[in-house]
This record gives C-alpha cells, structure tokens and sequence, in this order.
C-alpha cells in the first residue's frame, strides 16, 4: 500500500493529475471545486448533508464542475484524493461517518489514496479514521479570506501545509497548479499560525469597524467614513509592502506630538472600546517602530 501510493504521488508530480471528490458545499468549497477543475482537474463528486440547503449548494456547484452531489451514504469514493471543506468542528466526525460508510460496502470500496482537510487550526491527525483505510492524510489551509460574492486569486496565495510524507507532495503538486505557494507547517505551530491568520483578516476588519466608529466622532458616517479611509489605507498597506514597517510610519507619534497624542485619547474616553484599541496599538508603536518623545508617550499612556 505504501509502495503504491509513492507510485500515485510521483505520477501526481509529474503531471498526471487525479480526479478529486469534495466533502462541503459551502464557501471554500464553492471557491476551491471550480478553481481546481480550471487547473485540469476532474471533480467527480461533491459530497454533502442531505439537508435541503446543503445539498441545492451542493447540485448547484455539481452542476458548475461536472461532478455529482452526493450524500455520505451514497457516495462512491472512487477519487484519488478526497478534500474536506468544511469547518474545523466537522472534520473529525465528517471522516469518520465516511470511513464507516467503507467499511460497510467493503474493503476495495474506499479509493481514495490521498485525504486533506484545510483547517487552519487542526492537523491531518482529524483525519485518522481515513488513515486506517490506507489514505495518507494532510492538511492544506490557504492564506486567503472566501466569503460570498467575493472571486480572489490564488496567484501566490500561501498554503501552510502538514501530514504524511506522500500527501503533503501531493498536496504541494496540486497548490503548485493553482499557481499558489505552499510552505510546510509543524503541527505544533498551527495555533499560533491561525492566530496571526486571523489577526489578518477577521480582526483586520474588526479594526476597520473600530476606525468606522471613531469616525463618527468627527461627524462621519460609516459608509462616508468608510470611503474617505479607503485611500490612505491602500497607500499603507503599498507602503508596508514596499518599504516595510518602519518606513511607513508617519503622524504624531513618529514626531513625538506628545500634546496632540493626550487630545486623542481624551476625546476617545467618550468609546472605552475605542479607546483601548487605539492605546493598545500605541503601545505596540512604542515597542516597535520608530516614535519620538518615547517616555513622555509612555507616561501619557500610563496615566
């Protein structure tokens, strides 16, 4: 079996691309499915609940690739690779209803030779009733936001990858055709490595509300507010990914405009929340960017 699978993954490698079933219907699943049938890919099944919503998802995005929609009851498990898209609470329990339903249709039922799941929090070990049918197991998890009404790019988008020997170069083959990047992850550091990905995103628009809601102070409202930050938030972020970080900096605290820095946070005492965000990432600058009248700007923020 091990043998075997080598000879699967350095066909993988060299071009030979397997057909792929697809456990969800949701978000990343409607995201990834198309994504990988446009790299040549042939999808055979999308395999999801049989609840009414779940499975119009699921028809509907069938209908997209060329697969079929199935229940877990009812699917063939006749793919080399079987990719997991769901949440992370539904890893788990998803492999194993699917393990059960092989071994009930007996030992040659289950083909599939290549198992992944893209959390970013969990390691391939959520796929271990799959394992001991003789799948290798990995996880794939893109750097990347999928939310509706949204088509990003997978061009250069990073996938922190972990698992077996052999699915982890098959996965890394398949990412290399979406025209992405992958990277090796230990599973001792995916928590850490989820934290700093929702920092990213998730809590990146929670402080874009949080400077919707200090806008309003100035009489601004959300959407005016919204629009008006638009183009210095790009021009940041360009600069942070041009020059870096410290380059970037500009304001009050790079001056060291102590007094101006004091009117911000008494205005801000009218938003406790607000006010906190703003002296937490005030701390931050003074700990690591370049800030002038440093300890006075400490003080103040002590006080």
């Amino acid at each position: 079996m091990k043998a075997q699978r080598k000879r699967q993954a350095a066909k993988i490698r060299a071009g030979k691309k397997p057909a792929v079933a697809l456990v969800g219907a949701g978000k990343l699943a409607g995201f990834l499915a198309p994504a990988l049938a446009q790299a040549g890919y042939r999808i055979t099944e999308i395999v999801a609940r049989a609840r009414t919503g779940s499975m119009k998802r699921a028809q509907a995005l069938a209908r997209r690739v060329g697969a079929r929609a199935v229940t877990i009851n009812r699917a063939a498990l006749d793919a080399e690779v079987l990719w997991f898209a769901v949440s992370d609470g539904e890893i788990r329990q998803a492999a194993e209803s699917l393990a059960r339903t092989a071994k009930a249709l007996g030992p040659k039922s289950f083909r599939a030779r290549f198992v992944f799941h893209s959390s970013g929090a969990l390691g391939s070990g959520e796929l271990a009733s799959l394992r001991n049918l003789g799948a290798s197991v990995a996880s794939a998890h893109p750097l990347m936001t999928f939310v509706q009404r949204s088509r990003p790019s997978l061009a250069g988008v990073p996938f922190a990858v972990d698992g077996d020997a052999a699915a982890i170069r098959v996965a890394r083959a398949m990412v290399r055709d979406l025209q992405a990047n992958s990277f090796v992850l230990p599973v001792r550091r995916k928590a850490a490595y989820h934290a700093w990905a929702t920092m990213t995103s998730p809590l990146l628009l929670a402080y874009l509300v949080t400077l919707e809601k200090a806008a309003r102070a100035a009489g601004l409202a959300g959407d005016k507010a919204r629009q008006m930050s638009l183009p210095i938030l790009r021009q940041t972020l360009e600069n942070y990914a041009r020059l870096g970080p410290g380059n970037s900096f500009s304001g009050p605290f790079v001056r060291g405009d102590v007094e101006t820095v004091a009117k911000h946070l008494a205005l801000l005492k009218r938003d406790p929340k607000v006010r906190a965000v703003y002296a937490t990432l005030a701390w931050m600058a003074l700990d690591v960017l370049p800030v002038r009248s440093r300890d006075k700007l400490r003080r103040l923020l002590e006080d």
